[in-house]
């Protein structure tokens, strides 16, 4: 152990976006450079600053694709998808175009322009309340500060490939480039001032499977290179001159997170059963195809959520009919025979393809999305069908719709899926015709109307992000309202049991696909509402299953009879939570 300075124990608080702990020294990462000077050329320059600036483009773009095909070679392809986005980029002809406006019009270096516009685009997107949005942030950074660097002739700080000596690294901020370029043999964790848990960055960090804290404010400004820190990627801690009896604190901790995945090992192949016999399937959530891998790795009983628009996003065109095929049934057949839930295009909101000229809505959240937008936008909507019908013939196909509000939506969309099958018949071209159909409950007009819902349905799945956010009129992205942003709100409690009552009533079974269904806190009291199957991440199902079988139904009826009779969320909230830790302490030991 190397010696430790002997100043004074000091502690980071961050955001945590990859678990696991880690301790040595630093090294630390400046922060953006600052202001780009102002450079006025002749009108006869302009030409040749334009055609610089198109040079930079070709040199960024190579740098990226040679980033994607490192990524791709070392991670595989779902991860080095992430710098597609960056090509995009730059191929955005409203970006570079606004760039060459400036060079052209106020007769300004190519630099300069490209500085100034990218300090617009960030401020944009950086006011942006949804966090998907305003974490691309990044990606624009990436990409210009590359330009940049090839206009001015410079190289970054750091090139954190030239590292040889084990360390962690400190920093305002990782581009994902930079972050793909880690080698997790040296690179032991990082930290940084800023950043979010869905940013590129984070993802590349739960990748490469290394500790991460982001959102640590000032650490950057504080800390300084050969400073000894440990980080705590499960409490989003990082510590400066860690004590000895942190250090052993932490050392415990460790041995606790090891012994815990070897209980997870020796669950694997077990089902979530409660300690009384009663049965609950464990489904994933994947947004790619190459998500399957883990969902057969953590032992899930197949997919309870296929996210079928991130096949749309990040790219410049439409997903083909035969493209979308090849993707639905890749997972279906990957995960034969367990079930296949693929959810039909949920843009809109937050989600908008960048190729579609779609007008901006005052509350988009309240507008023009989900299946309100496919059942307007047919030819998008009959592609994917009919897709998702040709995949079916695997046998292990289910399909849901999003944002059912009443029985009208759910009338027409079946309606014109039976369009579409007729279609394919009259082409010869086989699908399943009696592929199970469900919805997503995500308002509070489908839970109140779910009997009639259900009498025309397979099952159901509870979207509770979204009936939360519906259901309490606030936006958790937003600070002033995410307060009020309740799971265990007493009015949310009686909707999940509403809706399960009525599926139950008809014979249909009932499902929980958002955040909660991932809380252990939450599980007993989402299965004490009798709800008949939970969709997680991959890489918390684990967690999920050990506490399951750690439960017993007659608790859980216990549980749900007070949380249906309370009137205060905090109270439904300290109640589930109390049984939940009680039947696994060991889950929520996170922090030393």
């Amino acid at each position: 152990m190397p010696d430790l300075p002997r100043i004074g124990e000091r502690l980071f608080r961050g955001i945590t976006v990859s678990d696991g702990i880690c301790r040595g020294r630093i090294v630390v990462l400046g922060r953006p450079s600052g202001t780009v000077p102002r450079r006025e050329i002749a009108l006869a320059e302009v030409p040749g600053e334009i055609a610089r600036f198109e040079q930079a483009i070709i040199q960024t773009r190579r740098e990226v694709q040679e980033v994607h095909r490192h990524v791709t070679t070392q991670l595989g392809m779902k991860e080095a998808g992430i710098f597609d986005a960056h090509l995009l980029v730059l191929d955005d002809p409203v970006l570079l175009g606004e760039i060459t406006r400036l060079v052209r019009e106020e007769h300004v270096g190519a630099e300069f322009a490209c500085h100034t516009v990218a300090v617009n685009y960030v401020a944009a997107f950086s006011q942006v309340q949804d966090d998907f949005l305003r974490e691309r942030v990044a990606d624009i950074r990436d990409v210009t500060s590359r330009l940049l660097n090839h206009l001015l002739g410079r190289r970054d700080e750091v090139d954190v490939r030239t590292l040889t000596e084990p360390c962690l690294i400190v920093a305002h901020d990782l581009s994902p480039s930079t972050t793909a370029q880690l080698n997790k043999q040296i690179v032991l964790g990082f930290a940084t001032d800023i950043g979010g848990k869905t940013s590129h960055t984070a993802i590349m960090a739960r990748s490469l499977g290394i500790p991460a804290v982001v959102g640590l404010h000032t650490a950057s400004q504080v800390l300084h290179a050969g400073d000894y820190v440990l980080l705590d990627g499960y409490s989003g801690v990082l510590i400066l001159n860690p004590t000895d009896q942190t250090l052993f604190e932490y050392g415990q901790l460790v041995r606790q997170k090891a012994t815990l995945e070897e209980t997870f090992l020796e669950v694997h192949d077990l089902h979530a059963v409660t300690l009384d016999g009663r049965r609950v399937t464990l489904s994933a959530n994947i947004e790619h195809p190459q998500d399957t891998a883990a969902v057969v790795a953590c032992g899930a009983e197949g997919v309870g959520l296929f996210r079928t628009e991130y096949l749309f996003i990040e790219r410049t065109s439409l997903p083909t009919e035969e493209e979308q095929f090849a993707a639905y049934r890749a997972v279906a057949v990957a995960c034969r025979p367990q079930p296949v839930i693929i959810r039909t295009l949920d843009l809109g909101g937050d989600k908008f393809l960048s190729h579609l000229q779609v007008a901006p809505e005052m509350n988009p959240f309240l507008g023009w999305r989900a299946i309100r937008f496919c059942l307007e936008q047919k030819d998008i909507f009959r592609t994917q069908l009919r897709a998702i019908l040709r995949a079916s013939v695997e046998g292990n196909v289910r399909m849901m719709y999003p944002m059912i509000s009443g029985l009208d939506e759910l009338t027409r969309a079946n309606a014109f899926l039976e369009q579409c099958r007729d279609e394919l018949h009259q082409e010869g071209v086989p699908c399943n015709d009696a592929l199970p159909i469900g919805a997503m409950i995500e308002t509070p007009s489908a839970a109140l109307v779910a009997v009639a819902l259900a009498k025309r349905l397979a099952f159901f799945s509870i979207g509770s992000n979204d009936l939360i956010q519906y259901t309490l009129a606030a936006d958790r992205t937003n600070d002033r309202v995410a307060h009020l942003y309740e799971p265990t709100h007493p009015a949310i409690v009686r909707l999940i049991r509403m809706t399960v009552e009525a599926a139950h009533q008809h014979g249909i079974w009932v499902g929980v696909c958002g955040e909660v269904a991932s809380d252990p806190a939450l599980v007993p009291l989402l299965l004490g509402l009798g709800v008949d199957e939970l969709s997680v991440a991959p890489s918390l199902l684990p967690h999920i299953k050990f506490l399951i079988r750690r439960l017993e139904q007659g608790d859980l009826q216990t549980l749900a009879a007070f949380a249906l009779s309370a009137e205060s969320g905090a109270e439904i909230l300290a109640r589930t939570t109390a049984l939940a830790r009680a039947a696994a302490p060991s889950l929520f030991e996170t922090s030393a």
